[in-house]
């Protein structure tokens, strides 16, 4: 998982990654190394590149100590192989950490009541797009950043919650780099095969005439 340059301040969402065996977090905003707590419980991870970040500031033998020693299982560290002797010498001199402080609670209605926030397609997909924007520790956007991408408002609900998941989609783009949006591009073309053979199975029937019906001639 690639997550370099994006602003990422915690890494508590990434916790619920239980597969994810390589992880890059360069050039974010990661305070403390406290936050390593969240991935002690990933036993997959093997990779992890932490450089460039506030909480690797402090001496730099200290610092790999302490990771290695919270994340004994990692094979690589800032692109640097962790050895046997390296993992003996954590146990002694890296520092044993402590889980990081909550996240103050936040309001994400913009001013507005629970009941104008939910009947606001604007605020909505905001809110849908901050969502993932915070379980991946990016910056929220403000509410001058959101344009009304949505046309008239639907009536039922599955119409609107596709609207939204749209908006929502296409501001996250914004973010992506060349290869991220390569990599969208594949998804989107193979689901729209499949959305293409799925129509023309549903139509093939339907072009067929009935075998017994017959054209009379006067």
């Amino acid at each position: 998982l690639t997550l370099s340059a994006n602003q990422i301040s915690s890494l508590e969402h990434i916790s619920s990654c239980q597969h994810l065996s390589e992880l890059y977090l360069r050039r974010n905003s990661i305070p403390s190394l406290s936050e390593l707590k969240h991935l002690q419980q990933l036993s997959r991870l093997k990779v992890l590149w932490l450089a460039e970040n506030p909480c690797c500031d402090a001496e730099p033998h200290r610092y790999r100590m302490t990771v290695i020693r919270n994340l004994p299982g990692l094979h690589k560290l800032d692109n640097q192989v962790v050895t046997e002797e390296e993992l003996t010498q954590a146990l002694k001199e890296g520092e044993e950490l402590v889980s990081p402080p909550g996240p103050a609670p936040t309001s994400s209605t913009n001013g507005l009541t629970e009941a104008d926030s939910e009947a606001d397609p604007l605020n909505y997909s905001m809110e849908e797009t901050n969502k993932i924007r915070a379980q991946l520790g990016m910056k929220l956007l403000p509410r001058d950043k959101f344009p009304s991408l949505s046309s008239p408002r639907e009536t039922g609900d599955a119409p609107k919650r596709k609207t939204h998941a749209l908006e929502a989609v296409l501001l996250l783009m914004k973010d992506l780099d060349v290869e991220e949006l390569k990599i969208v591009q594949s998804v989107t073309e193979s689901k729209l095969r499949s959305c293409t053979e799925n129509t023309d199975d549903t139509l093939k029937p339907a072009a067929r005439a009935p075998s017994h019906i017959l054209t009379l001639k006067h």
